[in-house]
């Protein structure tokens, strides 16, 4: 086990039934907080950013289309599903930003090989063992002060956490992992040298563990089941003064291959109110200006629905950023659906990785090509 990761896979729970704990006496320097949404299984861009006003939609689905008169009209071409109603104050104050046709060259149709190019940044015929936030903390420590570089809260993996160089925790249960830690009071030392390299870790379990809660009480109300209490989460970690560089939460269910339009629906409205609590949580503890939030999935869904209601694994998508830094507007290019690719899918505008290169050099300040590979062109939603 290598002490400089700790990782405990856990099951779901927020922070607000923990105990309170000693926190860290002194503030530290801060790196600004991303958190990161994985939107899991491939969410549906076309029904999420609608283009409205393009007579391709709703000819390629007679079903799925979201009416006219629905949509929530953000521009004269494109609008948000209504679920997403809770996200309009943000729009309207300029902080959220939807970056159109976000996706990558030669895409990969299958869940598992896609997330895995998202989550080490590589091409789609390149295999990386490391996730591209690792590899950012190896070559760009967080301050020492730092808690953790990142915080993975729920099941599903580490994600662009995992490999060796940084100091990730994967925080499932709280309270379970705050029980654990309490057993690692890392009393005395051992002879032994593998001994003692296991009290040296569970030394680090404790004192990483003791300083993630924020012990803050909100007066946002955050939305009932595993998306809220996720975001619940993030909210208290964000508000600690230990400094986490990197949170990232997910929400599953968006692989919507039949009678989609009811399960979307109900994921978007958990999306949009989740995100919207997070942004109040922000603001209530002063974070709103120094954070960025921002989605990502492995692809997006196909632009014709299928036979059952549905749509099927397609390509590039629409995801969302927001932030009192964030430039909001539309970036990217609307979905040209009058040009498909031969498989009936639409074309990337935005190389994924241009968006993670946003994100390092504008919010953090750090150099992305030798993470991602190569040199890619910024947005300006930062």
């Amino acid at each position: 086990m290598n002490r400089r990761r700790m990782i405990f896979a856990l099951a779901a729970a927020p922070f607000a039934n923990l105990p309170a704990f000693v926190q860290a006496a002194a503030s530290v320097d801060r790196r600004p907080l991303l958190v990161f949404v994985e939107l899991k299984g491939g969410n549906d861009g076309l029904n999420t950013l609608v283009p409205y006003d393009d007579p391709n939609y709703p000819r390629l689905r007679p079903r799925l289309a979201i009416g006219r008169d629905q949509v929530i009209k953000l521009t004269p071409a494109a609008g948000l599903h209504p679920a997403l109603a809770k996200l309009v104050p943000i729009w309207e104050e300029r902080h959220l930003a939807i970056v159109q046709g976000v996706g990558y060259p030669d895409p990969n149709l299958s869940h598992f090989r896609s997330i895995e190019i998202w989550d080490t940044a590589s091409k789609s015929d390149e295999y990386a063992e490391s996730g591209w936030l690792t590899r950012v903390f190896a070559a760009s420590p967080s301050p020492a002060g730092f808690a953790a570089d990142g915080v993975v809260v729920g099941m599903g993996g580490m994600g662009p956490l995992a490999g060796h160089g940084g100091r990730a925790i994967a925080l499932a249960n709280p309270e379970q992992f705050l029980r654990n830690a309490r057993l690692a009071r890392g009393e005395g030392e051992a002879r032994n040298a593998a001994l003692a390299h296991i009290l040296r870790i569970e030394r680090d379990v404790l004192a990483s563990a003791q300083r993630l809660h924020a012990r803050k009480s909100f007066a946002t109300s955050f939305p009932q089941g595993a998306f809220g209490n996720a975001v619940a989460t993030a909210a208290q970690l964000a508000a600690n003064e230990a400094g986490i560089a990197v949170v990232r939460v997910s929400l599953d269910g968006f692989d919507t291959h039949a009678y989609q339009q009811q399960r979307h629906e109900n994921l978007l409205r958990q999306l949009g109110d989740g995100l919207a609590a997070l942004r109040s949580a922000l603001v209530e503890t002063g974070r709103w200006e120094t954070t960025i939030v921002a989605t990502y999935a492995e692809f997006g869904r196909r632009p014709q629905e299928n036979h059952t209601g549905g749509t099927d694994h397609g390509t590039a998508s629409a995801h969302l950023v927001m932030g009192g830094r964030v430039r909001g507007g539309l970036y990217g290019s609307p979905p040209a659906l009058d040009r498909l690719d031969g498989s009936g899918n639409l074309s990337h505008a935005v190389d994924f990785r241009a968006y993670y290169a946003t994100l390092l050099e504008r919010h953090w300040g750090v150099s992305s090509r030798e993470v991602l590979g190569g040199a890619f062109k910024t947005l300006d939603f930062i």
